[in-house]
């Protein structure tokens, strides 16, 4: 019997990326969304694959994804579903609780109920919190200072104690900065690097957030589309927390730098104060995924906002 996956928020900006690469691999992908955040458009490609199913629905829904996962009996989920606004979740922290935590919960014991072997998980670099000595690696202390960042910290743990306590395989993805095409630069939430693009392409200025002398991993999509893949069908996998990152920081006025370069004559930056929440320096290790699945993101960042600036590029 040919191996059903599915990805919930599979119409967002990573889901969208990671349904195509699964559907390249040749796999089977049922893909859910509620359309809060995510867009239809996103899974235009998707759609047009015989392989790919796609189903109006929240992943908060238990009816609804109980009939799916009895449906299709699922080999491996990607839960993507999520609050994904760090300012969000100060001004709701309940609804950031429900949307991080609860859901994923309720999906973990979905796959126990119904024998899906494999549960990756989207979590976050925010859990690492400004302080942590750098490179940050898996087994630092994580320090949320976020409702967002800790969520994720309370879902991994969760997740990890049941695959403990169940034989569960749950891989819990810590993304660092994701960009690339598709991030929607209307969200004031959305990642910098496409609001910066879109308003480039428009010939207006930029705001950057603080001095420009915080520095980001920035990862492409396309490599997080490949991960998030991989970790879903890699064998065999130790059930932990990985980074998804390249290992590299840069900070914002480098990144300036390379848009001088293809906007010659766009206006200077304007520069603000520094917002609540936001963690000065960022950078990951990315050798426990690189050990285990022997993943490495391969896309160079000028290479990655150059695509991404000029409208080219998508999954390979």
């Amino acid at each position: 019997m040919a191996s059903n996956y599915l990805v919930t928020g599979a119409a967002g900006f990573i889901g969208s990326h990671s349904v195509e690469w699964l559907l390249g691999q040749g796999h089977a992908v049922i893909g859910i969304d509620n359309l809060r955040t995510g867009h239809l458009e996103n899974l235009a490609n998707a759609r047009s694959s015989p392989n790919f199913e796609w189903v109006l629905a929240d992943a908060g829904d238990e009816a609804a994804m109980r009939a799916l996962f009895a449906q299709y009996h699922f080999s491996g989920v990607l839960h993507l579903a999520a609050l994904v606004s760090v300012p969000e979740s100060f001004r709701d922290p309940g609804l950031n609780c429900h949307l991080n935590l609860v859901i994923a919960e309720r999906i973990a014991r979905l796959c126990l109920e119904f024998d899906c072997k494999r549960l990756v998980f989207a979590s976050s670099a925010a859990v690492y919190g400004s302080a942590a000595t750098l490179p940050n690696r898996e087994s630092a202390a994580p320090q949320p200072q976020s409702p967002y960042a800790a969520a994720k910290l309370a879902a991994e743990v969760m997740l990890l104690g049941y695959a403990a306590s169940f034989g569960l395989e749950a891989i819990c993805l810590r993304y660092f900065n994701v960009y690339g095409p598709r991030q929607d630069p209307k969200s004031p939430y959305s990642g910098v690097l496409s609001i910066f693009t879109d308003r480039f392409q428009r010939g207006l200025p930029v705001t950057v957030y603080g001095d420009g002398g915080q520095t980001r991993d920035f990862i492409s999509v396309r490599d997080v589309a490949r991960a998030n893949g991989q970790a879903l069908l890699g064998h065999p996998v130790v059930s932990g927390r990985y980074n998804v990152c390249t290992g590299l920081g840069v900070s914002l006025n480098d990144v300036l730098s390379i848009y001088r370069e293809i906007f010659a004559t766009a206006p200077p930056a304007e520069y603000s104060e520094a917002r609540v929440g936001d963690i000065r320096h960022s950078l990951g290790d990315p050798s426990l995924l690189n050990n285990m699945l022997k993943f490495q993101a391969n896309l160079s960042f000028s290479q990655g906002l150059h695509e991404l600036a000029l409208g080219s590029g998508g999954v390979k």
